[in-house]
């Protein structure tokens, strides 16, 4: 029977973190009969990734599970949302949304994977997966725990007993670095990594309370991962305690919603959880709130009341709303998400999943070459890496509120467009025990037909407006945006806030069904002008060239590389006087025999030549330097009659840029000069191989080497 195949970095076929597959050690283990033992997640310190504590009262001691507690276990029963608490380590964001995973056991088993166990087929090893940026990764890793005065340091169950979160938690810290990294977060970015899916905010105050528990219901139906929190007016703020019995900057999670009838009425309720394990609401309907008195046993029941101090509590919808500030909500499918222009009806039924059309890019912003910042910077904006979007049909069940409709009638056109939802998320920002993340965004921008599939320049973007965006710039890990377009041609430029800034980021769009949906990023200028044009030699430059020979030249009537070097300073303006060395590169740019010098015919057209560089990088020096930005090297070498795709510009730049941010004359000059070197060797090259290759796989060999 021939064996199913799965694509790569799916659930079934995982990329192999660092390389490590668990199923070949675990076997490895069992044959042996040894414990597993990480050599790329070492118990000590770095793997803890902040300062040991020099009291030796506090000194960390890795042990696993079963020298910790006798009758430890991976999993006791099932799993729910009082299996893990915080431990000394600031990432309750992380641990609220492993608390949201437990109530989805169809999401759960993708992050555990089943059949693991602290006794049948024990070996001290684990896997776990997570989604990183369109694929799934697993990670496994040994199960010695820290573990200060007994008790486990970082995350436990409330039984003690317990080890699964703990585990998880590991394996997420091995991911990003250490547990160090794992210190302060958004929840959505755990949420994202849990489930793959889309994670987004809601403003509390957006929606009335009863429309709020509608949506919330909703998502949750859907197998959305919720949570909220309180916002700190200021640092000092975060981690303080209200009066209430809530704890400010502090995400907790959603994990049910439910209607509770009492005499007066009935009441809508929201169950939340601290991941601390303890710090409850005690507000109206929390634990001991005498709301309950009015409720019958059998309600109680119903929705498994409990009075005990284990951080999950009842709120009401109203309350609720007055106390927190924000909602976190992770999709795994677009359709749950709620537009902040488009309430939901309180009584009417969810709608049915539709379908989407995922596509998703990876791509890069390099310093000098495609991290041209924001359209603050123009000359440069454009250099930002473009995909192209094209939508052929609208939405066949496109969905509109009654206002919305109303409007449709005056204006058909919007029952026409089609539904996007794009997502930008900047890539592993949280290495070295720091978060750095990045003022990122998108834009959208309509094309007309005859530039479909063309790199857009500056000319394009500097007059026109973005049909759709991100918003402002933000420093988060992934900024998303829902956006209704007519059917047509469009282009999305991913950029930082500020040029210049290298990062790694992905791309994803959801398109509603029906769409054709032909997103793909492209190489800028994939063709090269063949001939390199070559001005006239100017009398002046002649007559100079002539002199010059009469008087400095030897017997054999030719210039060496210094007075060659004399001649070319004399016509040059100061800032953009050569050195010694370039010059010598535009001798052996010529047929010299190998001689370092060059004749009187020879150096009339370098030197005019010369003349025409020099104006052409007048144009680009802006700031009058004597020295060019990297975005204008393309421009600059299309001047000089050549051009050039993005990775070769990239190339050119890490090579005669030195690294700097800004080139100077004399690296131009050695940048032409190479160029046409090169192009003159491709068009004498008669290897068929060569030609069958194109001058573009030609210059990318030739400028590594």
């Amino acid at each position: 029977m021939e064996t199913q195949r799965f694509a790569a970095g799916s659930i079934a076929n995982p990329v192999h973190f660092r390389d490590q597959h668990y199923v070949a050690l675990l076997d490895a283990c069992v044959k042996s009969g040894s414990l597993f033992s990480d050599p790329t997640f070492a118990p000590d310190q770095s793997s803890i990734g902040m300062p040991a504590d020099p009291d030796p009262k506090k000194e960390i001691k890795w042990l696993r599970p079963k020298e910790i507690s006798t009758n430890a276990v991976f999993v006791e029963d099932t799993t729910c949302t009082t299996d893990i608490c915080q431990g000394q380590l600031g990432d309750c964001w992380l641990l609220a949304a492993l608390s949201c995973l437990t109530m989805h056991p169809n999401l759960f088993v993708k992050v555990v994977p089943p059949n693991q166990s602290l006794t049948e087929s024990y070996a001290g090893i684990f896997h776990f997966l997570f989604w990183q940026y369109g694929e799934w990764v697993e990670v496994v890793v040994d199960d010695r725990l820290p573990v200060r005065g007994g008790r486990l340091l970082f995350s436990y169950s409330c039984t003690r007993n317990e080890y699964w979160s703990a585990l998880v938690e590991k394996a997420y810290a091995k991911l990003i670095g250490s547990y160090g990294s794992l210190k302060g977060g958004n929840i959505s970015e755990a949420m994202e990594d849990f489930t793959g899916g889309i994670a987004y905010s809601l403003p509390v105050s957006s929606r009335a309370p009863r429309v709020m528990w509608k949506a919330l219901s909703d998502a949750l139906s859907h197998g959305s991962l919720l949570s909220c929190f309180i916002q700190a007016s200021n640092y000092l703020e975060i981690g303080t305690v209200t009066a209430e019995g809530l704890v400010k900057g502090h995400a907790y999670a959603i994990t049910d919603t439910d209607t509770v009838k009492k005499p007066a009425g009935e009441a809508l309720l929201l169950r939340l959880r601290n991941p601390w394990g303890f710090v409850e609401y005690s507000g109206p309907w929390s634990d001991k709130s005498k709301d309950w008195d009015d409720v019958d046993a059998a309600e109680k029941k119903r929705i498994d009341l409990k009075n005990s101090e284990d951080g999950e509590f009842w709120i009401n919808v109203e309350d609720f709303n007055r106390q927190f500030d924000t909602v976190e909500l992770c999709s795994v499918n677009p359709d749950p998400i709620v537009e902040e222009d488009t309430p939901t009806d309180p009584d009417s039924p969810a709608d049915p999943p539709s379908a989407w059309t995922l596509s998703s890019h990876k791509g890069s912003w390099v310093s000098g070459s495609t991290a041209g910042g924001s359209c603050s910077y123009p000359r440069s904006f454009w250099k930002n890496p473009q995909f192209q979007l094209v939508l052929a049909e609208h939405d066949g069940d496109i969905e509109m509120t009654p206002e919305e409709k109303k409007m449709a009638e005056k204006q058909k056109k919007k029952a026409k467009q089609c539904t996007v939802l794009v997502e930008l998320l900047q890539k592993d920002r949280r290495k070295k025990e720091k978060i750095n993340f990045l003022h990122i965004a998108f834009h959208i921008y309509r094309v007309p037909p005859k530039l479909r599939g063309l790199c857009l320049d500056q000319s394009f973007f500097s007059f026109k407006q973005p049909v759709g965006s991100s918003g402002v710039y933000q420093p988060l890990r992934a900024v998303w945006r829902e956006v209704r377009l007519d059917p047509g041609n469009y282009v999305i430029l991913a950029s930082t806030s500020s040029p210049n800034q290298p990062a790694d980021f992905f791309l994803r769009i959801y398109s509603k069904t029906g769409n054709n949906l032909g997103t793909q990023d492209f190489t800028c200028s994939t063709g090269f002008l063949m001939v390199m044009s070559m001005p006239p030699v100017l009398p002046e430059d002649r007559k100079r060239v002539q002199n010059t020979f009469d008087e400095v030249a030897g017997p054999d009537d030719k210039l060496n590389a210094k007075e060659f070097m004399k001649l070319v300073n004399s016509v040059l303006e100061k800032d953009y006087q050569l050195p010694l060395e370039t010059c010598r590169q535009l001798i052996f740019g010529e047929e010299t025999g190998g001689r370092s010098s060059l004749t009187r015919e020879q150096t009339e057209p370098v030197l005019t030549s010369l003349r025409s560089l020099q104006s052409i990088f007048f144009k680009f020096d802006q700031d009058s330097s004597g020295t060019m930005s990297p975005f204008e090297l393309s421009l600059a070498l299309q001047a000089a009659g050549v051009q050039c795709d993005g990775q070769v510009i990239q190339l050119l730049w890490e090579r005669f840029g030195s690294g700097e941010l800004h080139l100077p004359f004399h690296g131009f000059v050695t940048c032409v000069t190479r160029l046409r070197k090169l192009f003159a060797l491709y068009k004498s090259n008669s290897n068929p191989e060569v030609k069958d290759g194109g001058i573009n796989t030609w210059l990318l060999r030739l400028l590594t080497v």
